[in-house]
Formats: C-alpha cells, sequence, structure tokens
C-alpha cells in the first residue's frame, strides 16, 4: 500500500502552535495537551514529511527553511476545517439550510425582517447567511444562492430578475426644513452623502439633471447604504438610495423625499444562483416565496 504523507490534525495543531510559540511547553499549554504529546506529534510530523521543520537551538524551537514553507500552507489548512465544521454547525437540529450570499443592506433592511415568514412556510428550514458587495463563486464557496445586483451575474449560474433598481433622494426632516421639495440647485448646496463602493451616483444624478457634477459639496464616505441612510437620518447630509432601502425609514418619517425626480441606475437586483441548488427543496420554495414578496412591491 502507498504510504500516505497527509499530516494528522493533531499533528498539524502541534506544529502550528509550535511554530508561533516557539517551545513544545507553550504549545502543550496552548493546546490543552502534554508536552510529551505535542513533541511526539512534532516526531511524527518530521518523520511523515521526512524534513526538519524546526532547528531546536537553546530549548527554543526556530523554524526550518521547510518548516517556514510548511507554515502558511498548515494554517490555511486548519482555517478552513474550522470554517467547514462551523458551517456543518449550522444544520443543528434542521432538516435543511440554505445559505444565502446577499448585499449587506438590502439583506439587513428588506430581507432579514421578512425571513420569519419565509420560515413559516417551510418549518424546519433554517438559513446561514452573508453579506457580499462582490461577485460570488459558486465553485468555490458553498453558497445555494445570491440576491446582488445584475453586475454581479456569475458565470454558469441561472440569473433571475427580481426588480430594477431605482434612486431616489432623501434627508432628515430637520435637514429639509419647510420646503416640500429640493431643486437640483438646492441639493448642490447641501453635503451629498456618498457610498464609497459607488462613486458615480451622484455625478450621474446631475448629468442627468444638465448641470455640473463639479459643483457638488461632497459629503462623509460610507461603504454600505445601510449607513449612508443611518447618517441621512441623523442630519449629516442628502443620501442618493435605492427606493426598495428607504421604504421603512420613510414610512416611520425619518427620512422625507428630498426630489421629486427619480433615477434608473441601469442596475437590477438579480437571484444568482448554481444547476446544483435546482435539486435543492428549500432552495425552489425561497426562490418562489422571494418572487411573491417582490411583487408585492408592485401590487
Amino acid at each position: 500500500m502507498r504510504k500516505s504523507y497527509i499530516p494528522s490534525v493533531s499533528e498539524l495543531e502541534a506544529f502550528c502552535s509550535c511554530a508561533r510559540i516557539g517551545t513544545t511547553t507553550g504549545a502543550a499549554r496552548d493546546l490543552g495537551l502534554t508536552q510529551s504529546a505535542v513533541s511526539r506529534s512534532i516526531g511524527t510530523l518530521e518523520d511523515r514529511l521526512g524534513v526538519a521543520l524546526f532547528h531546536r537551538v537553546r530549548q527554543r524551537l526556530a523554524l526550518s527553511d521547510a518548516g517556514r514553507a510548511f507554515q502558511r500552507d498548515a494554517e490555511n489548512l486548519l482555517a478552513r476545517l474550522n470554517e467547514a465544521a462551523v458551517s456543518v454547525m449550522a444544520f443543528g437540529g434542521q432538516s435543511a439550510v440554505l445559505r444565502i450570499a446577499v448585499l449587506p443592506t438590502f439583506g439587513r433592511s428588506w430581507l432579514i425582517p421578512r425571513m420569519s415568514a419565509f420560515q413559516s412556510t417551510l418549518p424546519g428550514a433554517t438559513f446561514d447567511m452573508a453579506a457580499r458587495l462582490g461577485r460570488v463563486d459558486f465553485e468555490a464557496e458553498p453558497f445555494d444562492l445570491a440576491i446582488q445586483r445584475s453586475t454581479h451575474r456569475a458565470r454558469g449560474a441561472h440569473h433571475l430578475h427580481l426588480l430594477d433598481e431605482t434612486l431616489i433622494v432623501v434627508a432628515a426632516p430637520t435637514l429639509i426644513g419647510p420646503r416640500q421639495r429640493l431643486s437640483d440647485d438646492d441639493l448642490l448646496s447641501l453635503p451629498l452623502l456618498q457610498q464609497s463602493t459607488r462613486p458615480t451616483l451622484w455625478p450621474d444624478w446631475f448629468r442627468h439633471a444638465r448641470l455640473d457634477p463639479r459643483r457638488t459639496l461632497r459629503g462623509a464616505r460610507f461603504d454600505h447604504f445601510d449607513m449612508v441612510l443611518d447618517a441621512a437620518i441623523a442630519g449629516l447630509g442628502v443620501a442618493l438610495v435605492p427606493e426598495i432601502l428607504a421604504r421603512e425609514p420613510l414610512r416611520s418619517g425619518r427620512l422625507r423625499r428630498a426630489s421629486d425626480r427619480e433615477m434608473e441606475s441601469g442596475e437590477a437586483y438579480t437571484l444568482i444562483y448554481p444547476e446544483r441548488s435546482l435539486s435543492l427543496p428549500a432552495f425552489a420554495r425561497f426562490r418562489d416565496w422571494l418572487s411573491a414578496e417582490i411583487a408585492e412591491i408592485w401590487a
């Protein structure tokens, strides 16, 4: 039988701990093992690989060239094993887990408040949700679906149009004052809150109005639309945001429409999913539920 050179998890843990701490005694304390157990794991690993991973210098362990070459891969392997274990833990007591990648603000402001309604249609199902601003690689990541903009279309995946993105201008009532609406010239005199990953939104808005975007008073910058909305609610400036994300603070009165004008961004919210998800009953139920929820927006 061919000899296996694959290290055991205990050997990898002992190696990484010794590389980080520099002694088998310290590594033993770190791992909750005896010093002799750590020493055996290191010896077994070196025998398995046929190289010295450490130099023993005055009761200290210093990585050899081979050890330095091995350290990064060993740490990455342990991290990936831990991620896989934590991911599987999401199945505890559940018959199905949907792994969802979603735009951060869409997830926080629109999707999560509605997820209990979805769960009521499929008892025993739960979800593992992660925020993603970039395109999802379904071959490298274990997501069952992504809800993102149309620019994030993934090669080899299915794409279901949900709704076009319409942008509106909102601000705190205290910032607008007694005026019902602000003109585009009025907007130019106010701090314009920036979404750092989409820096062209305000320039596009003023170009559509045939105004010079170089005249804009640039306000604070934020990573996500939910931060932009919070900043607008706090009166820090005027926000240009997707209408679907601003519905709740508009309904509650924390924000007001600052302009009657709207702008189509040319992008759309899209359900993106790999072929393998079609075999998941929970996915099919979620896709149909999501489509119905979106349809209610326009009802």
